[in-house]
């Protein structure tokens, strides 16, 4: 039987070794509290540094998006038109996969300016074409009335109107070329100094314009090239005639080179600056399609149309050289596969076209393919030569040729005998020349009234 003291020891006993336990343990709570307040502040103090870093970058991105809405947006819509203008970038880093962005907003731009830019032509080309109809009829009017009465002051008035008609009919056909239409005028094979002749008389000023031929006389233009050769010629003079004083000339050259033809425009106006150069190539060159919105305000059409010109039937234009005189040259090639020969004497160049400098082939053998009046002005008392047999030769190269037999009229032979008078400049002989190629101009348009409804557009 176990004594009361000796229990009590064991229940003391074991009662320590519990609140040894009990303790132990306590205490190991107590350290795990202490280390998770630890982990929690710790944890804390990062979350806080994460928001304040997601605030700063939710700031930062926000400042980004209000700069580009704001400033780079506007700007890259700008630059669309004016390529001058500097677009900012990003303020920071945030901002970097905004660039994606302007790509997408340019091309968009692009590509809306294309639509109104198609929309615009095709209007313009239907405007065109109605203003083009009705001075078609008003010139109808004026050949008519031309016809119709002879007196001389009537007759300048008319001109004079007919010149005024020609001028608008002009801008009305640049302005439609430049919107894509075809150029109206389907004409035949003509002589190249005809078709700058025609371009000349075309314009205000065209007395300033001196034309130097020094082709092959015969040198012409296929069909489908004449049209557009005038009106080239014609935008270019007018550049020229623009740009120079009223008191100088407007020199124009008609050379033969190695891939065809050359005609060479020369003012002596104020030249261009070298940007207003490099433009101006770009323009001529037709190599990239020229939007409406380029052409200024307002719309300077001319050195488009020559770029759609120059693309659609293979010519080229080249603005890049100074003129001699100080201010612009202007070259125009017209290639070989453009050119055709013409003969001179079954089809001779209009009356107002000046003559070629040049002797045709074989002019020493054949004395009558060129200016056939030349012997009778160097011998005025000459009678025509008989009838030789064929394929014989005449017996003095100086006689007339054989068929200056034929001529019905004894007066007309001893008018034309008579030496050519020596005309002072702007003489009425030199206006008549002059209307003669506003005429010849005016035929060629003409004919545009019958073939403009079959327009193939």
């Amino acid at each position: 039987m176990i004594e009361i003291p000796e229990l009590a020891v064991g229940g003391l006993a074991a009662g320590t070794l519990s609140a040894f336990v009990l303790g132990g343990g306590l205490l190991r709570a107590r350290r795990e509290r202490a280390r998770h307040q630890d982990e929690i502040r710790s944890l804390r103090s990062e979350l806080d540094a994460t928001r304040g870093d997601l605030d700063r970058a939710t700031a930062a991105f926000a400042a980004e998006i209000e700069h580009l809405a704001l400033k780079r947006l506007p700007a890259e819509a700008t630059r669309s038109t004016h390529p001058h203008v500097r677009v900012p970038g990003p303020l920071g880093p945030a901002g970097a996969g905004t660039d994606a962005v302007l790509d997408a907003l340019r091309q968009a731009v692009a590509a809306e300016r294309k639509r109104v830019d198609a929309a615009a032509r095709a209007g313009m080309r239907g405007t065109t074409r109605e203003i083009q109809a009705a001075l078609y009829r008003l010139q109808d009017v004026l050949r008519g009335l031309q016809q119709r009465y002879d007196d001389p002051e009537l007759a300048q008035t008319l001109y004079a109107l007919d010149h005024e008609n020609e001028q608008s009919l002009r801008r009305a056909q640049v302005a439609a070329v430049v919107c894509g239409a075809w150029v109206g005028l389907a004409r035949e094979e003509s002589h190249l100094v005809d078709a700058v002749t025609g371009g000349q008389a075309r314009l205000v000023g065209y007395h300033r314009v001196q034309v130097l031929h020094h082709l092959e006389p015969g040198t012409g233009l296929v069909s489908h090239a004449v049209e557009p050769v005038a009106i080239i010629v014609a935008e270019l003079l007018d550049n020229a005639l623009r740009h120079s004083s009223p008191d100088t000339s407007v020199v124009v050259g008609l050379e033969r080179a190695h891939h065809g033809v050359t005609v060479t425009i020369d003012d002596a106006g104020v030249g261009m600056a070298p940007d207003e150069r490099e433009t101006a190539q770009r323009m001529v060159a037709g190599s990239e399609p020229i939007l409406l919105s380029e052409l200024g305000d307002p719309p300077r059409m001319g050195l488009a149309a020559i770029g759609q010109l120059t693309r659609q039937f293979d010519l080229s234009v080249d603005l890049s050289g100074p003129s001699p005189y100080g201010g612009v040259r202007a070259v125009l090639l017209i290639k070989n596969h453009l050119l055709c020969s013409i003969d001179p004497v079954l089809v001779p160049p209009s009356a107002g076209a000046a003559p070629s400098t040049r002797q045709p082939a074989g002019h020493e053998a054949r004395p009558d393919r060129e200016r056939p009046d030349e012997g009778l002005r160097q011998h005025p008392a000459a009678a025509p030569a008989p009838a030789a047999a064929p394929g014989v030769p005449p017996a003095d190269g100086d006689l007339l040729p054989q068929r200056r037999r034929h001529s019905p009229l004894q007066g007309a032979q001893a008018v034309r005998r008579a030496p050519a008078p020596r005309i002072p400049a702007r003489s009425p002989e030199e206006s008549a020349a002059a209307l003669g190629a506003l005429q010849s101009a005016t035929n060629a348009a003409r004919q545009a009234a019958a073939t403009e409804g079959n327009d193939p557009r």
